[in-house]
């Protein structure tokens, strides 16, 4: 087995069984009256799971998608690492237990998004440049605020970059509904450079 093969048959494996889990905590793990509310919901938008909060207490967040899939086909000519950008807010003041779940349900989110043959985001050429040639280069930032954020997922937009905000259910440390974390990509360094060029390390 290639190095190649063994990396690709992990990625499968890692992506199946994280989205077991979710369907699991989300079919499963509540009782009674909102089963059957979840069941739906799991099958009409992207969902995230929960954390461990400093109160060992289960967060479990829901992220409601904004705005449109992308179609990214035309950044497949841009030579270049590829990478994908996490933007958490800091004015909300997330923990950074807090703010890594966030991160995660915006990666996971981006990555259905562009593997999907159904959605317009589906690029997987992009997809390959990213996970095999870049190994799956991330790099997380930080934004001042919501506005700042939401001027950032236009831009993206405008460029042909797949974006997705992630909105917190708000049950343990920030209100419900709050935009959390912008993902961005994976699309080039090049053309992700024009949008996040001044932005500081998170």
């Amino acid at each position: 087995m290639t190095a190649s093969n063994f990396t690709q048959l992990v990625s499968v494996g890692l992506v199946s069984f994280l989205t077991g889990f979710y369907i699991h905590q989300l079919l499963f793990a509540e009782s009674g009256k909102d089963s059957a509310k979840k069941s739906r919901a799991t099958l009409q938008r992207v969902t995230s799971s929960g954390e461990v909060s400093t109160e060992d207490s289960f967060d479990e967040d829901e992220s409601d998608d904004e705005g449109v899939d992308i179609n990214s086909l035309s950044l497949n000519e841009i030579p270049g690492e590829v990478r994908m950008t996490l933007i958490v807010r800091q004015d909300l003041k997330m923990g950074k237990g807090k703010a890594a779940a966030q991160c995660s349900h915006a990666t996971l989110a981006l990555y259905k998004k562009i593997t999907n043959p159904e959605s317009d985001a589906y690029n997987p050429e992009m997809v390959n440049r990213w996970e095999y040639r870049n190994g799956q280069a991330k790099i997380t930032l930080q934004v001042p605020n919501q506005e700042e954020m939401d001027s950032l997922f236009v831009h993206a937009m405008s460029l042909g970059i797949n974006a997705y905000i992630v909105h917190d259910a708000g049950r343990t440390q920030i209100a419900a509904g709050s935009a959390t974390v912008l993902g961005l990509g994976p699309a080039p360094k090049l053309v992700m450079d024009e949008i996040t060029s001044k932005l500081k390390l998170y």
